[in-house]
């Protein structure tokens, strides 16, 4: 069964085993979404990219990323809901998520959980299911609730998954700030210089940060949303390379061109024709 509550301030939050059914909530482009397979696997391509979630898989994903269903084997829950409903920016105290579980590249997170992290899991969305169903000026407060209790449950197994204890919480916090500045400035900050000054932290310092953690260097992650938002542009907008080229900071079209080139190996157009001729 499918669970849509939506607010007098045009908030939504959504629970939904067949979202690959509901039109309506896949051309939302406000959405947060965890896809969450709870029995069997999943087939799907999240920007172009192919993944396959396995059973008892979650994946966080931002209203930026474009999702195609390809095969499911199984069943699996989608919790959705947008920034009206739930602030994670302007909340980022309450779930410490964003920039983590959400940013605006293409690398996404995935959580595989344990069986107690599972029951854990299924014990909200079972509340949820009830509070559905229980019409009161109470609902709307609960509800979100139960999202924040859902969002900071994933938020813990992704710290568990880099080891992130009580005396390591501040550092990477900075690395959470960093994508975040990266997300809100990739069009006109690109070097790594732009962001260790708005951190107040040296170049060295935060390259020596991401690398105790094993992510990909600063550099790489500016590179990569540059990449990922470039790619979104050249597959589901009409804009042409000159327009991208402009709307995402490049001095011209040439400039462009190389950085495509090196991130991808392959041209704008042939890249463009490659991909849009899969669908």
């Amino acid at each position: 069964m499918e669970y849509y509550f939506k607010t007098r301030l045009k908030g939504s939050i959504v629970l939904t085993p067949s979202f690959h059914q509901n039109t309506m909530l896949q051309k939302d482009k406000t959405l947060y979404k965890f896809i969450w397979v709870q029995k069997g696997k999943l087939a799907l391509e999240v920007d172009h990219i192919p993944l396959v979630l396995e059973e008892n898989e979650i994946l966080p994903l931002t209203p930026l990323h474009h999702i195609s269903m390809r095969k499911i084997e199984g069943n699996y829950l989608t919790l959705l809901f947008n920034s009206n409903f739930y602030c994670i920016y302007g909340h980022d105290n309450e779930v410490s998520c964003n920039g983590f579980l959400f940013n605006g590249t293409s690398n996404v997170m995935r959580l595989q959980l344990s069986g107690q992290q599972s029951l854990l899991l299924h014990e909200i969305t079972d509340k949820f299911a009830g509070e559905y169903n229980i019409k009161d000026n109470l609902q709307e407060e609960m509800l979100r609730i139960l999202l924040k209790r859902f969002i900071i449950t994933c938020t813990r197994i992704a710290r568990e998954k880099f080891s992130i204890n009580t005396e390591k919480e501040k550092s990477f916090d900075m690395i959470r700030q960093f994508y975040v500045l990266v997300d809100n400035h990739f069009r006109e900050k690109k070097r790594v210089q732009d962001y260790a000054d708005m951190l107040h932290r040296s170049p060295k310092t935060l390259t020596n940060l991401f690398s105790a953690y094993q992510l990909p260097s600063p550099l790489r992650i500016i590179h990569q949303r540059l990449e990922a938002e470039a790619k979104r542009l050249l597959l589901y907008t009409s804009k042409n390379a000159k327009e991208i080229a402009d709307i995402l900071g490049f001095e011209d079209l040439s400039a462009f061109s190389r950085f495509f080139k090196n991130m991808t190996g392959e041209s704008i157009s042939t890249y463009r024709k490659r991909e849009n001729g899969r669908n």
